[in-house]
């Protein structure tokens, strides 16, 4: 197969969809890939590193997309890559469909083959491909939090953890999935006074075991969201669900009951967010104010870490890249049907039901067409 690895184009996206040594490991199964020039300076790694590896570099993009029958990326392709995906063409990357009705539209008119990392399963219930990026996003949000807590970036003038004398910040964190728990390891981490609210009991257990009288577990209601996150000096918004958009947990009307100077991560921005007040923002331009409570909205934060987030993601996505290059995607998803869980859209047809529901597009399963 021909597999074209283009440049990320999004606003300080340094991430790169195949890292040198992943290219190497698919050119030893007889493939050809064509990388974009300067593709892995983001993560150290030189057009000659990717020679080396096996890989064609060109400056020609165009080319790339018209002529590679894979495209591996790894944020959502940006309007103009959009224009150059054709019928018949596998694009896997991440996606993010149910708050984007525009990509969607795009997509669907594209007639390519569309296979989303965050909805890709496993056997054990896991989204395998979003996972390591959830980890990275849980632990910067931590660190995004206690940057904006700071006097001189708007904050309340907090240290995170306090000192001897001194109480610490109240950290709210909404999801005790991967997000909440690695989010939670920074912040124990940090000496944070750490509370976290989940509606599932098992999550909630395990949490206990994991991390013990270190944090405080709430079962999450209205009542407990409201009475928390008003106390709060800091929120994580870390919920998600599949191929939805995110369930706004936090209303406008407790963001104005919330301190003035107190900050939100929004991590769920990807899937819409699950603050009323989100909107997504750039590393460029990362907080916005609202009701006088700085709101962090940055929709690619492991962006900011590409060199430990490329070589996490390629760690999850390789064997996925080689299984689509050796069989197919037909029969690649006819004999995988976690792997089939991540098609979105194929031949102008949306094949995920949380984005038909989501889009009002008529919604065709993914078994049907195989």
């Amino acid at each position: 197969m021909h597999i074209g690895v283009p440049k990320e184009t999004k606003n300080h996206e340094y991430r790169v969809g195949l890292s040198p040594s992943s290219v190497r490991e698919i050119v030893s199964h007889g493939h050809q890939i064509v990388v974009e020039q300067q593709a892995g300076e983001g993560i150290g790694a030189s057009d000659a590193d990717y020679r080396s590896a096996g890989a064609t570099v060109t400056g020609n993009v165009a080319g790339l997309f018209n002529d590679c029958d894979m495209i591996v990326k790894v944020k959502e392709p940006q309007a103009d890559e959009r224009e150059m995906l054709h019928e018949g063409q596998i694009l896997f990357t991440y996606l993010h469909l149910a708050p984007d009705p525009e990509q969607t539209e795009d997509l669907v008119k594209s007639g390519a083959t569309c296979i989303a990392y965050e909805t890709v399963t496993s056997p054990h219930g896991g989204l395998p491909l979003l996972a390591p990026m959830s980890k990275v996003a849980g632990r910067m949000a931590i660190q995004a939090g206690a940057h904006c807590l700071e006097q001189p970036h708007g904050g309340l003038g907090m240290l995170l953890g306090g000192v001897p004398g001194v109480p610490p910040a109240k950290v709210v964190i909404l999801g005790s999935g991967v997000v909440g728990t690695h989010a939670t390891h920074m912040a124990v981490g940090m000496g944070a006074d750490v509370w976290v609210l989940d509606r599932d009991p098992d999550a909630l257990e395990n949490h206990w075991r994991q991390f013990g009288r270190s944090t405080n577990t709430i079962f999450s209601t209205q009542d407990a969201i409201e009475q928390h996150v008003t106390q709060a000096d800091l929120v994580i918004g870390g919920v998600l669900i599949p191929g939805s958009s995110a369930p706004k947990l936090v209303s406008r009307d407790l963001v104005k009951a919330m301190k003035r100077g107190s900050v939100i991560v929004d991590v769920a921005i990807d899937q819409g967010g699950c603050v009323e007040t989100s909107r997504p923002t750039t590393h460029d331009d990362p907080t916005f104010v609202i009701d006088g409570v700085i709101h962090y909205c940055v929709a690619n934060m492991p962006g900011g870490v590409p060199r430990t987030s490329t070589y996490a993601l390629n760690n999850v996505t390789l064997p996925h890249v080689l299984t689509l290059a050796n069989k197919g995607w037909r029969q690649a998803l006819r004999h995988d049907a976690h792997l089939r869980d991540g098609l979105n859209v194929h031949a102008g047809q949306i094949t995920c039901q949380e984005v038909a529901d989501s889009l009002g597009y008529p919604y065709v399963a993914a078994k049907d067409l195989l």
